[in-house]
């Protein structure tokens, strides 16, 4: 049965590729800091690129030969789902850490 690529995402060279702007670098630091949570938890860790306030993901399973599997769909579609406010709230404390 096919998965559904989700909302935002796009397959290609056998990844599921994303790229999201952020306001700020911080703010994308926040960003990549909530994926990693949720990477962590999910065992599965995508490939990250921050540039200034652009953040490109690449989600692909190394261990199925870099193919696309349930996994990265699960992955693409929880980060797609995270909390604006928990995004806010890791960029606040970046900011309070930087200026200490």
């Amino acid at each position: 049965m096919a998965q559904v690529v989700p909302s935002g995402w796009a397959e290609t060279d056998h990844a599921l590729t994303r790229t999201i702007q952020r306001t700020d670098f911080v703010e994308a630091l926040a960003l990549v800091l909530e994926i990693a949570k949720l990477a962590e938890a999910a065992d599965h860790h995508p490939d990250i690129d921050i540039r200034y306030r652009t953040v490109h993901l690449s989600l692909s399973t190394h261990d199925a030969g870099n193919k696309i599997t349930a996994k990265d769909f699960a992955l693409a579609q929880k980060i797609n789902d995270l909390n604006e406010n928990a995004i806010r709230t890791t960029s606040d404390e970046l900011r309070k850490k930087f200026a200490a």
